[in-house]
Formats: C-alpha cells, sequence, structure tokens
C-alpha cells in the first residue's frame, strides 16, 4: 500500500469517526440503587421505606431506577436506555416493556424467548440469573430537555 493510499484510509476513517461521534444522542442517564426497608408500626401495619443501597445484604429487596433525559438540541428518535445487570442481583422481569439480554447484550427478547446452550448439546430456557443487560425502548421521539426514569425491582442474591 502507498503512503498516500494509507493516508487517504486514515483520514477517511478519522471522518466516519467524527461523523458517527457527532451523530451520537445526547441523552444523559444515570442511576440510583435503594433498599426497600420493611417494618411494623406500633398498629401492626406494615410499612415500606427506602434506604440508600451503601449497604446490601443478601434477600435485600433492591430497587433500581433509570433517570434519563435529553440535553441536547435535537430531538432523539429511536432510542434504548440499557442498563448491564450488577452481579449477584436477581432482577424482576415482571414489566412487559423490559427487555434482557443473556450474552451481554448481543441479542435481546422476552427472557421467556431466551434459551442457552448446555454442557451436553442441548438447550435450556433463560432464567433470571442468566440476564447481563435490561433494556428499554424510549418513546419514538424524545423532546429537547424531556426527561423520564424506568425502574426495576430487584432481589440481592
Amino acid at each position: 500500500m502507498t503512503r498516500s493510499l494509507a493516508l487517504l484510509l486514515a483520514m477517511a476513517a478519522g471522518v466516519m469517526t467524527a461523523t458517527n461521534v457527532a451523530a451520537q444522542p445526547s441523552l444523559k442517564t444515570g442511576t440510583q440503587m435503594f433498599v426497600e426497608r420493611v417494618s411494623t408500626d406500633l398498629n401492626g401495619r406494615s410499612r415500606r421505606t427506602l434506604a440508600n443501597a451503601d449497604r446490601i445484604a443478601p434477600g435485600d429487596a433492591l430497587i433500581v431506577i433509570v433517570h434519563w433525559r435529553n440535553e441536547g438540541a435535537l430531538p432523539v428518535r429511536d432510542h434504548v436506555v440499557t442498563r448491564a445487570v450488577p452481579r449477584g442481583i436477581l432482577p424482576d422481569l415482571s414489566d412487559p416493556a423490559m427487555q434482557v439480554s443473556i450474552d451481554g447484550g448481543s441479542h435481546w427478547g422476552r427472557i421467556e424467548q431466551l434459551w442457552l446452550p448446555t454442557p451436553l448439546g442441548g438447550v435450556r430456557r433463560a432464567v433470571a440469573e442468566d440476564v447481563t443487560h435490561i433494556r428499554w425502548q424510549l418513546p419514538d421521539m424524545v423532546a429537547p430537555g424531556r426527561a423520564g426514569r424506568v425502574s426495576y425491582r430487584a432481589i440481592m442474591r
């Protein structure tokens, strides 16, 4: 390869990279995690409170909230909010709007649609323990300044 061809290819790759970076939506996200505590008041009624998740123990009920906001000047279309499921957390997958991945985000679907190979050459249905990522489809168009949140419940294993 000649030097000028190599330079031309490098410049083209740089333009493609700059275009892709510029085309990225300006959707900002943040995640909060809380522990849901259940206690009984003086009248014997159950009370639910949320506490910071700085100390989590096995069996704790968790609530994970993902906040999103379009901080750009243009609408964002057809965007998804994706989050990795932290190790040791068993997500509640009952939300019909939630899609999951069991392979690091390569393939998506509802948990009942996903299958895993077994060591003996067969396949088995995926279960909540297999989930590596969760995602939600945002509305068709997210206007500038619009914000929202999605959440899921989980249990610490």
